[in-house]
Order: structure tokens, then C-alpha cells, then sequence
């Protein structure tokens, strides 16, 4: 694809830590990246980097060695207060528990990102009840977390992940405590969106029943990147 649409790029990317016998390397200068419209999977045993390779391209963690762009920009070395609007503005993050608000309702979860966004109210609202409405959780809008099944909740995080409009989603085992059908679906709803919207998205998983859901899986062990694999050949999607 022409780099112009490419959403992140990292090149070179190391991390270690300590020094001298001491020192382990999570990650060993890994090429790695992310076009509009994508959604790759990140597989790979635990341990292996998976985590770490996302938390530095959410400008989470900063790489010892290597550049990160997104779009097309260099946030390596962006300023602590840079990076939390860079996350803010253009990074939406779906992690495994959800990590929902116990107090706020579904569609209160949505709205608190509309707000720390700087979204006019009337905004935050009609983008909240549209994402609610395309993730078919209208009607469970109302509801708080320990009141939605975990398929729901996942929804309802990817609707918050979705809010600020983000260039890049990063989902992190989205499904690791869900059954393979409800999985599915989530996997699924995530594809949808970063496709339909055209924005970048990456899935770490342990579970390779949903790779068949992604455009290109990438196997990472020991901190490398050992191969990638285009999807477009594979049996149909379900």
C-alpha cells in the first residue's frame, strides 16, 4: 500500500532493561506497521513482546532505541504532556478487562471521553448515541457495567476507544475472557470499524480462531518479529 495511507511505522524498535548480565531486551529492532483501513493481529507466546510493542506504539512507553510515527509524524521522543494529547486526540486503546467506570452508564462512558476531548456537549452526544447505535447497544446505553454481559462491556469499550476519532485502535486480548462466539463478535466489530472508517487497528491475541478476522497476522517471539502472513488467502471470514 502507499505509505501515504500508512497509519503507524516503527522502525528499528528496541527496548531493554537494566544493563550489563542484568539487562534484558524485550524487544529487537522490530519493523513493524500499520496501514489505514487494517486491522493486523500481533500473536505470539506470553512473554514474547506483544504488550510492550503495543505500549510504545500508543506512546505509552518510550523505545530505547528505533522511531515511531503515526501518521506519518515522529513521536519518539514527544514530550510527556505531548504524548497524553497524542493519546487523547488519536489513539483509542481497547483492553482485555474493559476497564469500564463502575459508576458511569454505557453511554456515560462514551460521553466522559467526548468531554475530556473538548467535544460541545450536543456533540459528545450525538457521536455517543450514533457509535452506541452501529454497535447495537442502544438499548443497553442506559445500563451500568455489572449490569451488561462481558460482550457487552466489550462494546461498549470499543465505543469509548472509538469516541475521540482515533487514527489508531490498539486492542490488547480485547478477548481473553470472553467464549470463541462472543469473541468472534468482538473481533469482528473492531474489524468493522477500522475498516468502514478507515483507520488503523491492532490486535494482540493469544487466541489464533480470530486471525482469520484480521488482514495480516504478524507472530512475534523473543522480542523479534519472526514472520507475517497475509489473511487475503485465507478461508472466508465467518
Amino acid at each position: 500500500m502507499n505509505q501515504t495511507n500508512r497509519v503507524l511505522e516503527m522502525t528499528g524498535i528496541a527496548k531493554h532493561y537494566g544493563s550489563g548480565e542484568a539487562r534484558v531486551d524485550a524487544l529487537k529492532a522490530v519493523e513493524f506497521h500499520v496501514d489505514a483501513g487494517e486491522l493486523v493481529a500481533l500473536i505470539g507466546p506470553s512473554g514474547s513482546g506483544k504488550s510492550t510493542l503495543l505500549a510504545i506504539a500508543g506512546a505509552l512507553l518510550t523505545p530505547s532505541a528505533g522511531h515511531v510515527l503515526l501518521g506519518g509524524v515522529d513521536i519518539t521522543e514527544a514530550p510527556e504532556d505531548a504524548r497524553t494529547t497524542l493519546r487523547l486526540e488519536q489513539i483509542g486503546f481497547v483492553f482485555q478487562g474493559s476497564n469500564l467506570i463502575s459508576y458511569l452508564t454505557g453511554r456515560e462512558q462514551l460521553l466522559f471521553i467526548g468531554i475530556l476531548r473538548g467535544l460541545p456537549r450536543s456533540d459528545a452526544e450525538e457521536r455517543a448515541d450514533r457509535l452506541l447505535a452501529e454497535l447495537e447497544m442502544s438499548e443497553r446505553a442506559g445500563h451500568y457495567p455489572d449490569e451488561l454481559s462481558g460482550g457487552q462491556r466489550q462494546r461498549i469499550a470499543i465505543g469509548r476507544a472509538l469516541m475521540n476519532d482515533p487514527r489508531l485502535i490498539l486492542a490488547d486480548e480485547p478477548t481473553a475472557s470472553l467464549d470463541s462466539g462472543r469473541a468472534r463478535q468482538v473481533v469482528s466489530l473492531l474489524a468493522k470499524e477500522v475498516r468502514e472508517r478507515d483507520k488503523g487497528g491492532v490486535l494482540v491475541t493469544h487466541d489464533e480462531r480470530l486471525v482469520d478476522l484480521c488482514d495480516r497476522v504478524v507472530h512475534i517471539e523473543d522480542g523479534a518479529l519472526v514472520s507475517t502472513d497475509d489473511v487475503a488467502s485465507a478461508p472466508a471470514r465467518a
